[in-house]
């Protein structure tokens, strides 16, 4: 039995004043419509973490980023064109060049973003994957 293919993501803990950048995907997404996360996406072939989280925060939400560390793993299964794809994720703590009030760009107008203190992670739809890495990340805040 062969092994399943592979993907490769990346994803940014944006922290700036002890709080968390969050984003709500658009209800047009095939994955996790409307649920809260953190900025993440897959990596382009050939391209490494460290630039393909820094690529997909400027894609997903407008905002130029510093990686500070890398804080973690995580990994899921998911079904891609019937097929069972292991999907590994290393995740960042991420500190946005500049400042960033007022610059979050979102790619679909039904989106929305939001610093949250960790304490406050509740008040969105927020699902255990992403709750993990932002948990992650939280040590070096």
């Amino acid at each position: 039995m062969d092994m399943p293919p592979e993907i490769r993501l990346a994803a940014a803990v944006v922290v700036l004043g002890g709080r968390v950048l969050l984003v709500r995907r658009s209800e047009t997404e095939r994955f996790l419509p409307r649920v809260w996360g953190v900025p993440c996406g897959k990596l382009e072939p050939g391209e490494g973490p460290e630039d393909g989280v820094l690529r997909e925060l400027k894609e997903e939400t407008g905002l130029l980023g510093h990686i500070e560390r890398k804080v973690g793993e995580s990994s899921f299964v998911s079904d891609y064109r019937g097929r069972e794809v292991k999907n590994r994720q290393d995740n960042f703590l991420v500190r946005p060049a500049g400042d960033p009030a007022g610059k979050i760009l979102l790619p679909h107008p039904d989106q929305a973003a939001a610093w949250l203190a960790p304490a406050d992670l509740d008040s969105v739809e927020i699902d255990a994957y992403n709750r993990d890495i932002v948990k992650q990340a939280l040590p070096y805040l």
